[in-house]
């Protein structure tokens, strides 16, 4: 239920889990009989009736921009009537009569929304962006109105009273605490007056986090580096140069050469460009993209957020935001997290001192008159670690060519591992062109899923990397999953062969990781289905998957040179996995920074976050938080300021105080890639096991045990500190 009621939301978080129901049925008819004459508005248009593709895949040839308003308007009407037919039921409430009715219903509002927030995330235009500004408030109070209804609480609350008594297991039980806890944490449990409050809460935070999204994607779109000569950016390659004159052809300035920014604060060209002061100003148009005053800054929009989460999370009794958020987490309370991250400060800030000596030490004896700067950073680390370790990243990316890096990678690894098959189809519409489709074959060859590649980055897409799902695996449903990846990989010119930085490469596989845990799943009921798990514990099964990107195996199989043919070498491999451990004062310590930030948001009571009234007051914390940390930020500045922090300011309630989850989950993969690696490393055996155990699962138990199933122990954070260089054993 709380995936359905929520959609909106979840829609615009980096890690989608949309319900696609394919019943729209209720309840049984004996129940219906005993229910009040409740007329459901007859649906019409695409969405009233599951798609006649196969496997229930959109068809996109059907949908125009102008459908979805109508749609979401009629959608969440027949959900109304679908929930009322639930309340006035006469007969005693009983699991299958509201529990599975609930998760039954607003199955066209799912559909709709499905569609609507994939293409906002990744193709959107002016008219989407205007349906999602205004849906995104009516959405919102839809949800309150369900799920602060006083007379379906008390139907679902007299179930979960009784629930010892109904001998209620597995799914069954799982569904009902989720049903039950959704509610309460909604706030059926609130009085009358404070229910008004959250719902107006609710409905703010909406408009407002949704136009924060917008100026972040706008102010990044913006402020583009835009240079008048090819001199300027030396050190790219002419494809990359040529780019940059495409880019600034399309902004109307012909004759420049325009890079256009990614999300986050470090940008990828900055290690090649040798101008100085062109990386200076790359940098800078990055780091202050949404704090200048104007019609992108968003430091007004993140105080007004904070204020708003805080009193929320009074009026439910907890001190702060994090509180409330985190009562379905594996770590549960915000101080478990803080001390997880906390224990790794003292290494990291000594970390980030020796490599700025080292950084400082190759500046100078190349004759720079000038300390390193975070222009500077990647650059230098780079030169250092080609010396260091004989590594030059240039030279890995020729082996890389993006569509052997997923046939021949990705999903070479995913059949050794698991036995599953693909097989690439043109025959369902997607949603650019550059969007490809296959089927995804089980071990015993029947169909498992489709799976949507859309690599890479446009105006029209956000930043970052993210899975989600156009169809839930649902037994109940009788549906499979229909999973789609979408990537920000910088498309090669028309003619040239399309080559990946290895950085990408691990990012394929990470995406898909996430497309296994959805393809896997294995429940009868969409809402705790595949990636449907806590927010620090979604991210590890994808992470886990990054370690075959260099397993021996499968590199073989897929990292050829693009003109030669040749197979990356070993000791090219060997290099990368030993400079793997350096920079990590910048590569980590910029993750640390940004979830201790995001921690530092959202520990604030109801008075700190009033006391935050200008641009000025969003400046001032973010830099004192960052500043008790004891971490080098003037030259490892976080991987998001608060400014564009997408995860955490773009929706009601997002990756809020949960962007630690991309450390703590790291913890398990790390852990658990040591237990293939003791059990014998890419073989079926494993690879069913960890199916079987973790994959197949979803959010159906206890994660610490799902873990022990797995791993036979408890998760150990040594194998973590070692991967990242940040103990003796990995000196």
């Amino acid at each position: 239920m709380k995936a359905q009621l929520l959609a909106a939301a979840a829609a615009s978080a980096l890690l989608v889990g949309c319900n696609a129901q394919m019943s729209d049925e209720v309840a049984s008819a004996n129940e219906i009989a005993e229910t009040e004459t409740i007329m459901i508005p007859e649906a019409t248009g695409y969405f009233a009736q599951a798609s006649d593709l196969p496997f229930y895949a959109p068809d996109f040839t059907k949908v125009s921009d102008d459908d979805y308003l109508p749609a979401f308007e009629q959608s969440m009407a027949i959900h109304t009537a679908e929930i009322e037919q639930i309340k006035t039921n006469k007969a005693a409430p009983t699991f299958e009569n509201t529990i599975v009715a609930l998760e039954q219903s607003g199955a066209m509002l799912t559909r709709v929304a499905t569609i609507f927030f994939a293409l906002t995330g990744s193709n959107t235009n002016d008219t989407l962006d205007a349906v999602q500004a205004e849906m995104g408030p009516k959405l919102s109070a839809h949800s309150d109105a369900i799920t602060l209804d006083p007379v379906l609480f008390g139907k679902v609350k007299s179930i979960y009273d009784q629930r010892a008594a109904l001998n209620l297991t597995g799914e069954d039980l799982k569904l009902l605490e989720e049903t039950y806890d959704g509610m309460v944490q909604a706030g059926a449990l609130l009085t009358e007056a404070q229910k008004t409050e959250v719902k107006a809460i609710n409905t703010k935070l909406s408009e407002v986090t949704n136009e924060f999204s917008n100026r972040v994607r706008e102010g990044t779109v913006a402020n583009a580096l835009v240079v008048n000569t090819k001199e300027e950016l030396a050190g790219l390659s002419d494809s990359a140069i040529d780019a940059a004159a495409k880019l600034a052809a399309d902004k109307d300035m012909p004759g420049k050469f325009a890079i256009a920014l990614q999300n986050t604060t470090q940008q990828p060209s900055l290690p090649a460009l040798e101008d100085r002061a062109t990386r200076e100003k790359l940098f800078k148009l990055s780091y202050s993209r949404n704090d200048q005053p104007g019609e992108y800054d968003t430091r007004m929009l993140i105080a007004e957020i904070a204020q708003l989460r805080a009193q929320k999370a009074a009026l439910f009794g907890q001190p702060d935001w994090a509180s409330y958020v985190m009562f379905d987490r594996m770590a549960k309370k915000p101080q478990t997290a803080l001390d997880f991250m906390e224990q790794m400060v003292p290494a990291l800030a000594a970390t980030q001192r020796r490599e700025a000596g080292m950084l400082n030490e190759k500046i100078a004896t190349e004759g720079g008159d000038f300390e390193v700067k975070p222009w500077d950073w990647y650059r230098y680390a780079e030169k250092v670690k080609a010396e260091k370790y004989a590594f030059d990243e240039s030279a890995v990316e020729p082996y890389f060519q993006l569509d052997r890096v997923l046939e021949d990678g990705v999903f070479y690894a995913a059949t050794k591992l698991y036995g599953i098959t693909f097989k690439k189809r043109t025959d369902l519409p997607v949603y650019h062109p550059t969007v490809t489709t296959y089927t995804v074959y089980d071990r015993d060859g029947s169909e498992l899923g489709v799976f949507y590649f859309d690599p890479f980055q446009r105006p029209s897409k956000r930043g970052g990397a993210w899975m989600s799902n156009f169809v839930d695996q649902s037994y109940l449903n009788k549906t499979k999953p229909v999973i789609y990846n979408v990537l920000n990989i910088p498309q090669a010119a028309e003619g040239e062969v399309q080559l990946v930085s290895f950085d990408n490469v691990n990012t394929l596989f990470h995406e898909f990781g996430h497309a296994l845990h959805g393809f896997f799943a294995d429940q009868k009921y969409a809402s705790i289905s595949g990636t449907a798990t806590a927010r620090d514990f979604v991210e590890y099964p994808s992470q886990v998957n990054e370690v075959w990107a260099t397993y021996p195996e499968i590199l073989s199989n897929y990292a050829k040179h693009y003109e030669t043919g040749e197979t990356i070498p070993t000791e090219l491999i060997e290099k990368i996995e030993r400079a793997s451990k350096f920079n990590q004062g910048y590569d980590f310590g910029e993750v640390v920074e940004a979830a201790l930030l995001d921690m530092k948001w959202h520990a604030l009571s109801p008075q700190q976050a009033a006391a935050i009234k200008t641009p000025a007051d969003v400046d001032a914390f973010e830099r004192n938080s960052l500043e008790e940390l004891g971490l080098e930020i003037g030259l490892v500045p976080p991987r998001y300021r608060s400014s564009y922090f997408n995860h955490i300011f773009s929706s009601p309630a997002g990756y809020s105080s949960g962007y630690y989850s991309y450390l703590w989950t790291e913890m398990l993969d790390r852990d658990s890639r040591k237990w293939f690696m003791d059990n014998g490393g890419l073989t079926r055996a494993n690879g069913d096991h960890y199916r079987a155990t973790v994959l197949s699962r979803g959010g159906t138990m206890d994660y610490f045990e799902m873990f022990q199933n797995f791993a036979g122990r408890q998760p150990d954070v040594t194998p973590m500190l070692e991967a990242r260089g940040l103990t003796d054993a990995a000196e």
